[in-house]
Parts: C-alpha cells; structure tokens; sequence
C-alpha cells in the first residue's frame, strides 16, 4: 500500500487527481471489507470509514486532490448520481399501486410525524422557521438503499416488516422529489419575490416532466428497441447509461438537479419491458456505485470538526434513532404487524438516508447552513445508516424478549397490501424457460395447462412484449448473465430448460444456475453428439439430442411405410453406436 501511495505521490504530474484518488479508495475498501467480513461486520461502515480515514490523513494532498481541484465533490456527485440512477430503475409503480394505502397512509404519517418532531427540536436549538422545517424534512428521510439490502442479506426481501418499509420509503422518495424542486424558494435563496420563485421552480418542473414524459413515450422506447434489435450487450449498456446522463443534464440546465434527473432517468426506464435488462447489466455496477457514494460521504467530514462537537453528534446519532424508530414501531403496530416485523421496520427505517446527503449537499451549495452544522448533521446521517444493518439484526433476540409482555404479543397481520405482490417476487416451486422458439413456446403451452408456474427468458423484443401483455411473467435479459438468473429467482426455482440447441450457451448459464441452486433439474437441447456428454457431466438431467431424435423419427416413419413389425428391433441396431 505504501508503494502505491508513494508511486502514486511521485507520478501526481502524469496521473489526474480524481484517477490516484479512486485508485486508493478501492485498494482501501478491499483491505478493509476483508477485515470486516473477517468478523462478519456491516461493510457499509467500513466504506464510510476508508473515506474519512483518506480525507483527514493527508493522502488527498500527496495526491494532488486539493480542495481546488474538487476531486472530493466530483466522486460524491458521480456516487450520488449513479445510485440515484439504480433506485430510479428499481422503483416500480405496480408496487406503488399495490401498497397504496402504506405509501400515502403510512408514509404520509411516518414524514408529518418525523419532521414536525425533529425540526422542532432544531428550531429549539436556534435554527429559524424555515431551516428547521428543511433539517425536519432532510432527517426524516430514511435509506431505501441500506434497509433493502439488509432485508435481502437477512433473506425476508418479502416479508411484511420488508412491504412496510418499501411503502414508507416510496412516499419518501416521492416527496423529496418534489421538495427538492421548492428547496430554494423555502430557504429564500431565489432572487425575486417568494411567489415569483415558486412559480419558476414550478414551471421548470412542469417543462423538466414534459420533456421527460416525450422521451419516455416517443423516442426512448424505439430507441431500445433499435439497439436491442442489434443484440449487442455492450451497445445496450452504453444507451442507458448515455439515457441516465442526457436526462441528468436536462435536469441540471433547468436548475434541479442532477440527482433529480438520474432517478427519473432510472423512473423512465423502470417501466418499460428492457427493464430487467437494464437492472441484469446495472447490477454489476451497483454495489460499485453504493461503495463509491459511501466512501465520498467519508471523504466529505471532518474529523477535528466531529471531535470538537462529539457531544452533539452522539445526542443528535441516539435522538434521530430514538424519534424515528418510534415512530415507524407505531405504524408498524398500528399496521397489525407481529413484535419482530414492526421492530425490523423500526430499526430498517430509524436512520436518515441517501436523499437526506443529496439535500444536505443541496442546502449546502445554497450557502444558507452552517459548514459547522452542516458537518454535525452529516456525520449523523452517515453513522446512523452505518447502525442500520447491526440494529435489524438485534431484532430478532429483542423480540423474543419483549413478546413476553402481554402488550408485545404478535397480532395478526390484516393488511394484504403487505404481503408480496409483483408476479417474480411470488414465484416459487417454478420452470425457468430459456428461449420462447417453438420448443419453448410448446413447452410453457404444456406447463400452463398443467398449473405449472413458469418464467421465460428471452431476447426477443417483440416476442417479450407480447408475452408481457399477456400476463405471462418473463424477463427480456441474458441467460448467461448472473444477474438474470438472480432476477428469475433460480435459488426457488424447480427446473430449468433451455429450448435452445447451442450447448456453449447452456454450460455457461448452467455454472451460473448451479452456483445458486444446486438442487435445480436441467433440461437441454444439443445438436450434435459430442455436446451430449458435456450437458451429462454438467449434471444436465436430460439432454434432447436434435441429431437422435431426427434420426429416430426418420427411420420409425420409413419402417412404418413397409408395415414392418420389427420397427424397435430396427431402432435398437440403429442406435447401438450412439452415446
């Protein structure tokens, strides 16, 4: 490491700043997550750590990367933008539909509730009016990104703690949207009269929609559907990604933001049938763009600022969990929901989030908060979403605990709207069908009629719109691609059939497959003989073979026009050669 460094130091002429410091933090973030898996600790902690250690240890300035040159902000507004970009994709609008009464019932409550307590509490500390309803507003947010993946590493993506948090978290992000928008005019750094400003951000909004929903409607689904028709991977990475920044622009030219303009990049996206396509070449990047964000928050604090304030950053860590948590237990017993579930949104949902750091960097390049306040308030985001992970995982013994009391006893849950909704998220017991040719086509006609739950995989754009008309669960992705096996949920799936004869794309799917579902029955097509044994060593259950199954149909149908008797005796002399 301190080679690197001191490569790194002596080349700072011929390398860009921005290049050395990306490269340290991600040596840094291997090093430390191998010490924190070691010891079976949350890595988001150890993202936010590797950037405070790096920005106060006098690395940034070996580099090169002074404050100047803004290296620093650059990283936080590429992290920032990239996984607004990911939420974006990953929000749907069935689930909106689905949790209706959570996201504007609970939310609606969950944010009143939160903010009104918390900017109290600012304006008791001197904060004016206005302020303290922004730092309300801003805390009162919580992390989608950090409570869904701790439910998905905790394997409960679905239960009911999960649709709670996932309703909150929509009208969440749904109304920081919009507040964004108005930030300006309520903190009065808008030139003009207040009226004035809130017609402007309003017209900048309404003219940022329109164009979006033009996009969306007329130019950006042909355009996929012209790249998707090259059925290059690499091309049709490059177009979303080029989508995500040309939307991103337009929103920063009308002066929102590029955060803004990356979710509803993402937001477009999301309901179209590329989707799936998009999240299966996405995926890779995400955990990359969630580390990056992570780590340019701690790039962002001080550390002699958060010493010299500690105490506050301690009272301000343990009341923003306080009010929170409690808030979100009400909701969630007033929901119905069991001791466990409610404390599991509790805990998911007591930290401020990702979109509380995008408007605290907001209310900051608007020069109206304290740099003072401003770190305090940002070292409390960022700790409190760190404790995130540590506290879901101390739900489950507090329960146990607390159920022995009559007031903590389970209740039932009455609210279907929490119980999982989108098609792919129930599936279960179901065949994975890779190729909708005629074999695939066939082959779900017969499963359908037997009750039988199925997913198809399919490039075709045309064929995918069809079937998604029709109600038919399918992803329009890679079979070769990990992601797609992820989204297919292969870990609950019964079988897997490839309709398709080429073999090299068979085993290379059915690596990834095996790798999450060892137990899976496979099914193959081959073309020619030596490709039979390949599929058998792979542990493919049964192997068509195009070539025997041509041949026997040719010699039963030739036999048969002599009226000979000895048809199978016939087959049998045919085939002992054959493997």
């Amino acid at each position: 490491m301190a080679g690197l460094l001191s490569l790194l130091a002596t080349s700072s002429t011929d390398v860009s700043p921005i290049v050395a410091v990306l490269t340290v933090l991600l040596v840094s973030v291997v090093l430390v997550s191998l010490v924190l898996a070691r010891f079976r600790q949350s890595l988001l902690v150890g993202y936010f750590l590797c950037g405070v250690v790096i920005a106060n240890s006098g690395l940034l300035e070996m580099l090169g990367a002074t404050a100047e040159e803004g290296v620093i902000e650059r990283l936080a507004e590429l992290g920032v933008v990239l996984l607004m970009f990911t939420l974006g994709i990953e929000f749907s609008l069935e689930e909106l539909k689905h949790l209706r009464k959570v996201v504007f019932g609970g939310g609606s409550l969950q944010m009143a509730a939160t903010s009104l307590a918390i900017g109290l509490v600012a304006h008791a500390f001197g904060a004016d009016p206005a302020l303290a309803f922004v730092i309300g507003m801003t805390l009162a947010v919580s992390s989608t990104a950090v409570s869904l993946k701790s439910f998905q590493d905790m394997g409960m993506p679905t239960s009911p703690g999960a649709r709670m948090a996932l309703g909150i978290s929509i009208f969440q992000d749904l109304l920081v949207i919009l507040f964004m928008i108005f930030l300006p005019p309520i903190l009065g750094a808008s030139s003009g009269s207040p009226v004035m400003a809130v017609g402007g951000a309003m017209a900048k909004a309404a003219l940022f929609l329109l164009g979006t929903w033009v996009l969306s409607r007329y130019v950006i689904p042909k355009l996929l559907d012209a790249v998707a028709g090259t059925r290059s991977r690499e091309l049709f990475t490059i177009t979303v990604v080029a989508l995500c920044a040309t939307i991103a622009f337009g929103a920063s030219q009308l002066q929102l933001s590029l955060a803004l303009g990356a979710f509803a990049a993402g937001l477009v996206v999301s309901e179209s049938i590329y989707s799936h396509r998009v999240l299966a070449d996405i995926l890779p990047f995400k955990d990359l763009f969630l580390t990056l964000f992570f780590v340019s928050v701690g790039l962002l604090i001080d550390v002699s600022t958060t010493l010299a304030n500690w105490g506050y950053v301690t009272l301000g860590v343990i009341a923003l969990l306080l009010i929170k948590g409690l808030i979100v237990w009400g909701l969630a017993r007033w929901l119905r929901l069991n001791t466990r579930q409610s404390l599991l949104g509790a805990f998911a949902l007591a930290s401020s989030g990702e979109f509380s750091l995008v408007l605290l960097s907001r209310v900051g390049e608007l020069r109206v908060l304290d740099p003072q306040l401003e770190q305090i308030l940002l070292v409390c985001t960022a700790v409190s979403m760190g404790l995130v992970p540590a506290l879901m995982r101390w739900a489950t013994p507090l329960s146990r605990a607390l159920e022995g009391q009559k007031f903590f006893r389970s209740r039932p849950i009455l609210h279907p709207e929490l119980e999982s909704h989108a098609a792919l998220k129930r599936l279960q017991e179901h065949v994975i069908i890779c190729g909708y040719g005629p074999v695939g086509r066939s082959l779900h006609r017969a499963l359908t009629r037997c009750d039988i739950p199925v997913l198809v995989i399919e490039l075709n754009a045309e064929t995918v719109r069809t079937l998604h008309h029709q109600g038919v669960p399918v992803l329009f992705a890679d079979a070769t691609h990990p992601e797609t096996m992820e989204l297919a949920r292969v870990q609950a799936a019964r079988a897997i059939a490839f309709t398709f004869p080429e073999a090299e794309i068979t085993l290379q799917s059915l690596a990834l497959v095996r790798a999450q579902n060892p137990q899976i029955y496979a099914f193959a097509r081959a073309k020619f003989r030596s490709q039979v044994s390949l599929l058998q060593k792979e542990g493919v259950q049964a192997v068509i073979h195009d070539e025997h199954e041509s041949a026997h149909r040719m010699i039963h149908s030739v036999l048969g026009s002599y009226g000979r008797g000895d048809v199978e005796e016939a087959l049998k002399a045919a085939f002992d050669d054959w493997v």
